[in-house]
């Protein structure tokens, strides 16, 4: 964690993610003062971005880099066009209140 962030023995943060196996695994070291809270699992209605990896997926799915600048390039130039379809990202990550 850091220092920024001040967390430890008297300051304390909540960090709620997902249940990914990233996430969750032995290997993961919290730091102290770090708190970790997971979504129950599935609950896409709690992370609604993460609905939008397909439009972001899209132009690299079946491509192949030289390296990761000319990857991040692609992954820019993908941002700068759906950045202009704001009702479809809208439409994508709204969520029906019952």
């Amino acid at each position: 964690m850091p220092p920024e962030f001040g967390v430890g023995k008297d300051k304390h943060i909540i960090l709620t993610i997902d249940q990914a196996a990233w996430h969750t695994s032995p290997q993961v070291q919290v730091p102290k003062g770090l708190h970790l809270e997971f979504m129950p699992s599935p609950s896409p209605e709690l992370q609604p971005a993460e609905r939008l990896w397909p439009l972001i997926n899209e132009p690299i799915a079946y491509g192949s880099f030289q390296n990761l600048d000319e990857l991040e390039e692609v992954l820019f130039q993908r941002c700068q066009v759906l950045l202009k379809q704001s009702s479809l990202i809208k439409g994508i990550i709204s969520c029906p209140v019952d």
